[in-house]
């Protein structure tokens, strides 16, 4: 019997011939990233328990980023980045991306992809549910806690369990008011969100192979949405291109054997697929736009690791360029590289910068913001009885702020659409 992907990137990095699913094994790591939210009390629990002779295995191998609660006033929020900033100066460590520097990258899952440090066939950790995205290069990823995290830091090796894989087909071609997105939705409204838990997703077909990496990294962040463990798309030429570009690491490509064994395979045909959302409050609460149109709507958000890369801003732009929002609509780059991206990337020769401030859009400085709610003063944030309809990944009550208010979680397309008439409303009627 042969081996899925997800296997043998695990068997490479355990030293082994082979792995089965179920089988519990020592992984050397590749790379370990965490940030503001999680650094501090990692490094808290590094501290206690290799006590005052604690080394950092590999401080090449350290990845931090502060991004989720820093363009805030709040003084805990600000207390956690002086952590990572002590650490960072205390040890030397190479790899800190610190805010208010030009260092700052933003969001820590575009960010890996962005500085190189996403490299097919390798492993990484990190201290955030969604560090699956970075799966969408070929390689192994998966979010962690705060003990694991530390016990990395000071051994680079974790002890995991070899995962289940489910395999899911996107034949056809994507029509031109889907986006990865729409995918994601159909996916987990079929599974749920328990139906991968600790088990691999993998991404195949020519649906997804005719992706660009933005769009890829779509479907593999939102594979934790249904509980799994990692979410992984083989490497191709796109990949090698992206990679390549960023940095000179070497790495090698897997590929899932024929005869390799899946817990369940799914098959579409993306050319038949519709708009969809996620309803309050839950990501596998799938419907069509169809269904839903017409809910009325208090704002809209267009930002995130899922929804705020530069294919969605341009997707979105499409929409927005040369019209006006009907209720406030907030543009939130997920990454600086992406901020700069807004101004130098036109439509009709004019940026999509300017194309957002003309349509009426807040456009915030490059971070999680209002994703996962954060302190009062966040960009974004939902308040009291609020509905919005935004391209993040989670939608449960209190998710982006208030308990009550309602998420649609939606792509960038559906989300603009929105933005033009104050009501949810199905993209296909504007392009």
């Amino acid at each position: 019997m042969g081996m899925t992907i997800t296997e043998k990137i695990l068997a490479k990095a355990s030293g082994r011939d082979k792995v089965n699913p179920g089988e519990n094994i020592w992984l050397n790591v590749d790379v370990l990233m965490t940030h503001d939210v999680c650094g501090p009390p990692t490094i808290g629990i590094w501290k206690r328990e290799f006590g005052n002779d604690a080394k950092i295995w590999d401080k090449d191998k350290l990845v931090i980023f502060p991004d989720h609660y820093i363009f805030t006033a709040n003084p805990q929020a600000n207390r956690n980045v002086n952590i990572l900033r002590e650490f960072a100066a205390e040890y030397n460590l190479p790899n800190y991306y610190d805010v208010g520097t030009d260092r700052y990258k933003g969001v820590c899952h575009i960010a890996l992809a962005e500085e190189g440090y996403n490299v097919p066939g390798t492993v990484l950790f990190g201290t955030d549910s969604h560090t699956c995205t970075s799966g969408a290069f070929g390689m192994f990823s998966t979010g962690v806690g705060n003990t694991d995290a530390a016990f990395i830091l000071g051994t680079g090796k974790i002890w995991e369990k070899v995962p289940e894989s489910l395999k899911f087909t996107f034949e056809g071609e994507l029509p031109p008011y889907l986006t990865a997105k729409d995918l994601i939705l159909q996916v987990l409204g079929d599974i749920t969100t328990d139906g991968g838990t600790y088990r691999a997703l993998e991404f195949d077909g020519s649906a997804v192979f005719a992706m660009q990496m933005d769009e890829r990294m779509t479907l593999t962040n939102m594979a934790i949405e249904a509980g799994a463990m990692n979410g992984i798309i083989a490497a191709d030429k796109v990949t090698e291109d992206y990679v390549k570009a960023r940095t000179n690491k070497p790495y090698e490509l897997f590929y899932s054997d024929g005869d390799a064994k899946y817990r369940q395979k799914f098959v579409y045909d993306a050319s038949k697929m519709e708009p969809l959302v996620a309803k309050p409050h839950s990501p596998d609460n799938k419907d069509t736009v169809r269904n839903v149109e017409r809910t009325k709507l208090t704002k809209c958000y267009i930002g995130s690791c899922t929804g705020g890369k530069l294919s969605d801003f341009v997707n979105a732009a499409k929409l927005l360029f040369g019209n006006q929002v009907k209720v406030p609509t907030f543009v939130v780059p997920a990454s600086t590289l992406v901020a700069k991206q807004l101004e130098e990337e036109t439509i009709s020769g004019v940026s999509l910068r300017q194309i957002f401030e003309n349509a009426g859009c807040e456009i915030a400085q490059s971070s999680c913001a209002a994703c996962l709610g954060g302190p009062m003063d966040t960009v974004g944030r939902a308040t009291d009885g609020e509905v919005v309809i935004s391209t993040t990944n989670r939608n449960f009550p209190g998710r982006m702020g208030s308990k009550k208010s309602e998420v649609y979680l939606a792509s960038p397309y559906t989300v603009a659409a929105s933005a033009l008439t104050g009501v949810i409303t199905d993209p296909r009627d504007f392009l």
